[in-house]
């Protein structure tokens, strides 16, 4: 039996049907509840990913600012997180965010993606610049390297409370499902194996930069490294040239790749309210508007990174890597149920919620015996 391509799979998903006696385009109520589910993912994903990224900005921006100036200009404006944060999205984030069309943001990625590997790069060329045992004056003890301990000897495995955060991390950082169809809409001759060859090389990529930099930061700083990388490097290698430099291309990496994330979520939640209507600029204008209100509020109230990553990751990007794939593919797929294909996708959909409902209870857990 053949199976649906995923352009006829979208269709029946997302397109009206057409009522024979009132000639007026319907959903049929089970279709109209996935639809409302899979846009209220979407949304609830990208939210939480554009308010980690604000919130990087938030606490790195003015660490950077003030590692520039020559002397202490404690309680300025321009050193207030939430000041900068509320600038930056008002003057930068939302005119970008406003752009109607997606090809435009794929230079601001380029860019961003380069900068990435800067940061890669400098991670890999610290390692040898942070003494081990780390100690705050490590600044004075520079290539003095000493392994006498065993805090400096790599372990392959190390479990502890902060271990449930890793999954729901990783299913985060390497979600890109939202960006697929706008991305696949915006290519010059849009098919499948073109569509195939631009994921497999951006998710390669991905993995490239997220494993050395993940690597070499647990070789720098062991049991030490922290939630966020750069604050490790701030606290043990204060005004360091090259590590100011890195920050202030991760933050305009981050900068840059916020607007990106504004297409699928206004998509989704526009495709919820507002299906029915013609394009409107006030429309487009107020939705943007309002996400960027919403992840402003979330970047200034959430006190730590990892908070994001592990609800969000445990949650809905779960849901939209592992379980919402293998769950269309066996409601859409005309294949008989005990073929491989169709096996693959229900182990897909049981690891998803098995493993996104234990990180989510463990997170839970370990909030509430703090």
């Amino acid at each position: 039996m053949s199976t649906l391509s995923p352009n006829a799979a979208l269709s029946l998903l997302l397109t009206p049907w057409t009522s024979p006696r009132r000639g007026t385009l319907v959903f049929p109520w089970s279709v109209w509840i996935f639809r409302v589910v899979v846009a209220g993912t979407i949304i609830i994903q990208n939210i939480g990913a554009m308010s980690s990224y604000l919130l990087i900005i938030k606490t790195e921006l003015p660490a950077a600012i003030s590692e520039f100036l020559p002397s202490d200009h404690s309680g300025s404006w321009y050193l207030d997180g939430q000041m900068l944060l509320i600038i930056i999205c008002v003057g930068i984030v939302f005119p970008l965010s406003l752009l109607p069309k997606i090809g435009f943001l794929g230079y601001t990625s380029s860019l961003s993606f380069f900068f990435m590997v800067f940061f890669a790069l400098v991670v890999v060329i610290k390692k040898w610049a942070v003494p081990c045992p780390v100690t705050l004056d490590c600044i004075n003890e520079v290539f003095q390297i000493s392994n006498a301990t065993d805090d400096c000897k790599p372990k392959l495995f190390h479990f502890s409370k902060e271990s449930v955060y890793a999954i729901p991390t990783m299913a985060f950082s390497f979600l890109c499902h939202t960006s697929v169809l706008p991305i696949y809409c915006e290519l010059q001759s849009p098919s499948k194996k073109r569509m195939q060859n631009v994921t497999n090389t951006a998710i390669a990529l991905s993995f490239l930069v997220y494993f050395v930099s993940a690597l070499f930061g647990y070789l720098t700083f062991y049991d030490k490294v922290e939630s966020e990388l750069l604050q490790g490097y701030s606290k043990y290698l204060p005004h360091d040239v090259i590590v100011m430099a890195v920050k202030l291309c991760i933050l305009f990496a981050v900068l840059l790749t916020a607007p990106l994330i504004h297409f699928p979520a206004r998509k989704a939640l526009m495709m919820i309210l507002f299906s029915n209507y013609p394009f409107s600029w006030i429309r487009h204008s107020l939705t943007t508007a309002a996400l960027n209100a919403i992840i402003v509020v979330l970047a200034i109230y959430v006190p730590d990174i990892r908070n994001v990553f592990g609800v969000v990751g445990a949650s809905t990007s779960t849901c939209l890597i592992f379980v919402f794939p293998g769950l269309f593919y066996l409601k859409l797929s005309r294949e008989d149920f005990l073929s491989w294909k169709k096996l693959g996708a229900l182990f897909l959909l049981l690891t998803g919620a098995v493993v996104g409902s234990f990180s989510l209870v463990l997170i839970i857990f370990d909030w509430v015996n703090k």
